[in-house]
């Protein structure tokens, strides 16, 4: 199954590490550094076009780290993935 993250992107929902709200995390220290290096290693795909930025996604696929920028929210994001849905020994609701 497949996540629509804005404009005309999509990823498999497989290889999504996670979703986070972009305004949330970015005033950790880490995380700005982390999104500064990937940003030096062209792995940071921006989705949002003209939209305000609201979460970033972390993909891994065949090794490979992607973070994509998307104007939608991590909510929102998570409930259309079903991660929300989910409880902790994996079983839906």
């Amino acid at each position: 199954m497949y996540l629509h993250l804005g404009a005309d992107i999509s990823v498999n929902k497989k290889y999504i590490v996670g979703i986070f709200d972009l305004d949330n995390t970015s005033t950790s220290k880490i995380t700005r550094e982390y999104l500064n290096n990937a940003t030096k290693k062209n792995q940071v795909i921006n989705v949002s076009e003209e939209d305000l930025p609201r979460s970033f996604i972390l993909v891994k696929e065949r090794g490979k780290e992607k973070v994509y920028v998307s104007p939608i929210s991590s909510q929102t994001l998570s409930k259309r993935a079903n991660i929300l849905d989910v409880n902790l020994y994996g079983k839906d609701k």
